[in-house]
This record gives C-alpha cells, structure tokens and sequence, in this order.
C-alpha cells in the first residue's frame, strides 16, 4: 500500500501541530484512523527508520513561503506490512525536488 493518505499523523509530522490540532488532516479522528491502519499490522516506513526524526516533511502550502521557512506536513507515505518492515534499507523524502506542493518519496526495500 502506499500513497497520499494526507493525515499528518503524530504532532512531529508537521511544522505547527498546536495551532492545526482541527483543521483536516490533522484531526483527532483522522490520526486514530491511522493509528488503527498502524496498529492492524502495517508500518510507516519513514517512522520505522526514522522515529525521532524532525522537520522532515513532505508537503508545503503556497501561501506563505511556507516551503522556503520550511513549514511543513508529511503527509506521503509509503505503508507497508509489517512482515517486510525489516527489509527496509531506506525511506527518503525528496524535499529539494521542485515542482508541486509535495515532493517525492522513497522507498528502498531488499527483498
């Protein structure tokens, strides 16, 4: 499974978490979903290698400068199962990829 689930799910997710506690994407609901997909035997593979890693994310809004300050969400994930978990060699966010609002991620798995 992977993909764009546009949940930040722990407060390290994003830039601000205190000031976006309600706002989509970053609800209560939203992040004990996630939690529950997490929990039912599947691994966010940037968290895996990376728990205590911050100001890593993935999206920025337009407004703001928001990406030149770095004020970000990480909001694409690749989510794997958690019998492949360990063969994760490494999970990468393009952040100085241009282009969009979001920047690529990877996902290196030894298979």
């Amino acid at each position: 499974m992977c993909g764009d689930l546009n949940v930040a799910h722990q407060e390290i997710d994003l830039k601000n978490p205190k000031t976006n506690h309600h706002n989509a994407g970053f609800t209560d609901e939203e992040r004990n979903k996630m939690t529950e997909l997490l929990t039912s035997g599947f691994t966010d593979s940037f968290r895996y290698l990376y728990p205590d890693k911050e100001n890593c994310y993935s999206w920025w809004s337009y407004m703001g400068h928001a990406r030149e300050k770095n004020v970000g969400w990480r909001i694409d994930y690749f989510i794997v199962s958690d019998r492949i978990a360990p063969k994760i060699d490494e999970a990468k966010i393009h952040d100085q990829i241009f282009g969009s609002d979001h920047c690529p991620v990877e996902l290196e798995i030894n298979i």
